[in-house]
Parts: structure tokens; C-alpha cells; sequence
């Protein structure tokens, strides 16, 4: 179990403020988001505690890097059967997007089945399903085939039209918005790539940007719509549940933003 989860995310409060004449309306502020556990501070994440910007970025890029062990693309089948499985049915996983719980067995490329969606697009600095960013098991989940396939290689942005079996995810001709509940997954596992592949290990300098349309370059977008995603979507049991399955089990690293989802903000 995680340690007792700190929740303090966007929170609305009512302040009024006394002025010379009266009193003014009451005015909406929110709360930055903070830590939703901090059990390894002191152990794992101890040399990026109390840092910023591109420093901490640095140091979790080499916190992340270290001793993870790496699978097979086919690996991966059996590996999201576990990290995303349906808490209430042990027989189904949990489909990024649509939200759908469908049967393990089910895993293909028909319709009906689930397939192994690369959060980051794996033609966006065009490292395939090599073993390494290909493989791994932090960006990649369960999505429906037909819904995986709609949204392709597309940026990520707000608006469109409203996805068939899409669970309430929009595109339009360039760029795919995921289900509220899942924006902020989607946010946080974009920039854990972005930190993990800096360009050092033989593969792209992943980075996201604020455009969308970038095609095979290393970039994803849009920055300014995945951190607002990261703040309203703040990482939900399953997420962070998942983030551990993947440390205690297979890769032996975290998604520093689902431990910290204030470090988005502290980087960029």
C-alpha cells in the first residue's frame, strides 16, 4: 500500500477581503497541486527534493534512468494485463480514452479488441517499439483498437469532435483531447517521457512543445494544455496503484509526477 496520500489539488476557496468602502465579491483561487504521496522522498527521490526547474528536471531524469529493467515489446501484452486491470474485475483491464473495462483475452488488433497504445507517440522521434521508449510500460495502455487508431500519432489539445466509443474524447485534423478522467494521465506520462529520454541513451531528446501537427520530430504538444490537464485531473488511485505495480514489479523506476504532480509546474 502507498502511504497515506496527501490531497491537497484544486481546491476552490471563498475569500473576501475588506476594503475602504464595503466588502469585495468573493473571489475563486485554487491551490497548486501537491504531492499525492512522499513516501520515497527520502529514499528514492532524496537528491530532487527541494530542487526546480532544469536542475530538478537533471536530477530526476538521472533518479528514473537508474538500474530500470527493461522489457520486450511482447512482454508488454502480459505486463498491462496486470498494471491496468480492472480493480472490481480481476478477468478485465481498464482502457485508457473510452474507459471501458473489456476482457484481458480480448487483446488484438480487431475490432472489439484492445491493442498497446503509445501514449507518446512512438513516430514522434521515431523509436518504434524498440526496447527502451517502445517498451516502456509508463506510457503504454490498454486503449480499444478502433479508438487507439483515431487517435493515431496526434498531438494533444483541447476541442474536436466527440470520438465513437471514445468515452468523451475529442479530435479534430490535428490534435486528440482524451476523456476528462484521463487527461491528467495522459499529461503526466507525456512528461515522464520527456524527462526520461533526454537525448543521452541513443535514442530522440523527447520534449514537449507548444504546437501541435509535429509529426516524426521529438516533440509533443501542447505544454500549456498538459499542465492544465495535470492540474485538474489529479492522479486517481488506479494511477497511482499502477505507478507502483510498475516500480515493484517490472521496470523498477516511478513516474516522478504521479508521486509529485507539483514538479510539472516546478519544471515548466
Amino acid at each position: 500500500m502507498l502511504a497515506t496520500r496527501i490531497r491537497n489539488w484544486k481546491s476552490v476557496a471563498l475569500t473576501t477581503a475588506a476594503v475602504l468602502v464595503g466588502l469585495a465579491a468573493p473571489v475563486v483561487t485554487t491551490t497548486p497541486a501537491a504531492a499525492t504521496t512522499t513516501a520515497y522522498d527520502s529514499t528514492y527521490y532524496k537528491n530532487a527534493v527541494g530542487k526546480t526547474g532544469t536542475t530538478l528536471k537533471s536530477s530526476l531524469h538521472t533518479i528514473i534512468s537508474a538500474n530500470v529493467s527493461k522489457i520486450s515489446y511482447s512482454a508488454v501484452w502480459d505486463a498491462l494485463k496486470v498494471t491496468d486491470q480492472d480493480p472490481n474485475n480481476s478477468s478485465n483491464v481498464i482502457l485508457l480514452y473510452s474507459g471501458v473495462s473489456r476482457s484481458k483475452s480480448l487483446n488484438g488488433g480487431d475490432v472489439g479488441d484492445w491493442n498497446r497504445e503509445h501514449v507518446w507517440a512512438k513516430s514522434h522521434g521515431d523509436f518504434g517499439e524498440v526496447t527502451g521508449p517502445g517498451t516502456d510500460l509508463h506510457h503504454l495502455r490498454p486503449a480499444d483498437v478502433q479508438v487507439n487508431s483515431i487517435r493515431g500519432n496526434l498531438d494533444f489539445d483541447n476541442g474536436g469532435s466527440t470520438v465513437t466509443n471514445g468515452g468523451g474524447s475529442t479530435v479534430d485534423s490535428d490534435s486528440f483531447a482524451p476523456r476528462t478522467a484521463d487527461r491528467g494521465d495522459v499529461a503526466r506520462m507525456i512528461l515522464y517521457m520527456a524527462v526520461r529520454y533526454d537525448g543521452g541513451d541513443g535514442f530522440a531528446d523527447l520534449e514537449p512543445n507548444e504546437k501541435v501537427g509535429n509529426g516524426s520530430n521529438p516533440y509533443m504538444g501542447k505544454l500549456s494544455v498538459l499542465k492544465a490537464w495535470n492540474e485538474a485531473d489529479p492522479p486517481s488511485a488506479f494511477e497511482e496503484k499502477r505507478n507502483q505495480v510498475i516500480y515493484d514489479t517490472y521496470q523498477h523506476n516511478r513516474n516522478p509526477f504521479i508521486d509529485h504532480p507539483e514538479w510539472v509546474e516546478a519544471i515548466w
